[in-house]
């Protein structure tokens, strides 16, 4: 995702370290969030990097969940989507669930790339239906 939408966004962080909550914060410019007091910032949640020149973010798994809206036919319905992010030497592994209407519609594993994983999901949505930009504010 690019930092276009402006948010704050709880979360988990996990390495062989153990586990910390976290919050991505975004001000519709950057992403931003912190991990064991260390500032990470970046155009999207792929490519934070360390704000102060420490170690980069490898070996680990970032999850967070993110109000969607859903234009179905006649009303905005609120849907979740569900992220998961996985950092590596391979490169990052993103993938996005959809929960909405008692369904979910997943991107299985597309890169680092939000939009196209949020893609993925779009296209698989009924045809009256569509998701209404970008994740809400504020969640």
């Amino acid at each position: 995702m690019t930092a276009e939408s402006s948010g704050t966004w709880a979360g988990w962080y996990r390495d062989p370290r153990g586990a910390e909550a976290i919050t991505f914060l975004s001000d519709g410019g950057r992403i931003r969030t912190e991990v064991r007091g260390a500032a990470y910032e970046g155009a999207d949640f792929a490519a934070l990097e360390p704000v102060d020149g420490g170690p980069g973010l490898a070996g680990c798994v970032m999850e967070w969940d993110m109000p969607l809206p859903v234009l179905a036919p006649g009303k905005t319905q609120q849907a979740t989507l569900s992220c998961l992010l996985t950092l590596s030497d391979k490169g990052p592994e993103l993938s996005l669930t959809l929960h909405w209407a008692g369904a979910a519609f997943a991107s299985g594993i597309a890169g680092g790339d939000f939009e196209e994983a949020l893609g993925r999901i779009r296209r698989q949505l009924p045809g009256d239906t569509e998701l209404g930009g970008r994740p809400l504010v504020g969640a």
